[in-house]
């Protein structure tokens, strides 16, 4: 059962001046009006009947869609100032807000201390300098580590989203970025493939040539790395992917932002399901070289694998890819597919049976 659920407050391209070459705020918020602190309200009661009495453990309301620590004091401080209401009465228990690692100094966590906030994530993208500069982010690799120490140094939780597939960008560095995400140590991470959406100077790019996109496959083989990486080390992965919208989304409708079939709606699915087929098959091979035919009655070789209910799509394959995957390689062998609610979450196990 879900523990854990955020109420989403949206500030499309507030407080950025900076155009980097892949944004489109507009299209990836799919809101374009201004928010004003009577619609957080609004907002906020609007989506607390659908969430009390359910068990949930947390409820943030999260600031999303800008970077909100950009945007004029008094401002942040009117937003935060409902945020902290609900906050104190018990309906909410955290505030969270995204921005970017430029945007961070004593002042801004002064205030954001003061209005009870919680957890800072910041739009890292890339810890490579040449990556940085390529996508016009206008901020050093420098910012970014100190930040992170400040946000950390001040006692909130610290939020870390990546990018992979910008320009410059390469497997190389988008591991290090990965690894360098684990040594600053976050709560929380994301990971985004580069989406290309119209009106940005990535698609202009991509139309003169000067950029080429990741296929799906290249984006999920190196996502599933950096997942592996950052994992391990125990931060919770929040995201994989951006969620699809009526602006973002893999349709042919006009509406459609996107560009040269850069997005793909199970972005998640697709690289937690490339993890689980990759330890199973690991675990199969090691399991038929120390299978015993006379434990089959007919001869036939029977195994199982199993994860919890939480991941077994993910064990199946995202449209069952993974099942056909073992079926069409191993047809001499009879795999189950089944669940066991004692793992973990994206622990994966095979037995002979």
């Amino acid at each position: 059962m879900k523990k854990h659920a955020i109420i989403p407050i949206f500030i499309p391209h507030r407080g950025c001046p900076n155009d980097c070459v892949f944004c489109n705020q507009k299209a990836i918020t799919a809101r374009q009006a201004n928010v004003t602190p009577a619609d957080v309200r609004r907002i906020i009661e609007t989506y607390l009947p659908t969430l009390t009495g359910r068990g949930l453990e947390t409820i943030e309301t999260a600031f999303f869609g800008g970077s909100f620590t950009g945007i004029p004091m008094e401002e942040q401080s009117a937003f935060l100032a409902v945020a902290r209401e609900y906050k104190r009465k018990g309906l909410i228990h955290k505030i969270h807000m995204s921005t970017r690692p430029d945007y961070i100094n004593e002042a801004i966590l002064d205030n954001l201390r003061e209005y009870e906030a919680d957890i800072i994530e910041l739009g890292v993208q890339s810890f490579d300098p040449a990556v940085l500069e390529a996508s016009n982010r206008g901020h050093s690799v420098e910012d970014v580590y100190r930040a992170c120490d400040l946000i950390k140094d001040y006692g909130f939780e610290l939020g870390i989203q990546l990018m992979i597939g910008l320009p410059g960008d390469s497997l190389e560095s988008c591991l290090y970025s990965a690894r360098e995400t684990v040594r600053m140590a976050p709560s929380i991470a994301r990971l985004y493939p580069t989406i290309v959406l119209n009106d940005t100077e990535l698609c202009a790019m991509y139309r003169r040539g000067e950029y080429t996109p990741l296929t799906t496959d290249e984006a999920v083989d190196i996502t599933k790395e950096m997942y592996r990486i950052i994992a391990a080390a125990g931060i919770r992965i929040i995201r994989v992917g951006l969620k699809s919208t009526d602006l973002i989304n893999d349709s042919d409708s006009d509406q459609n932002q996107t560009v040269g079939h850069t997005y793909h709606p199970a972005f998640r699915q697709l690289v937690e399901g490339q993890i689980a087929r990759e330890e199973l098959e690991a675990q199969l091979l090691e399991l038929l070289g120390s299978y015993e035919d006379e434990n089959a009655a007919d001869g036939t070789r029977r195994v199982s694998f199993f994860s919890n209910g939480n991941s077994f799509s993910n064990m199946i394959g995202n449209a069952r890819r993974n099942k056909e995957y073992f079926v069409q390689k191993y047809p001499e062998i009879r795999i189950a597919f089944q669940r066991d609610d004692s793992l973990g979450d994206m622990v994966f196990i095979a037995k002979a049976d």
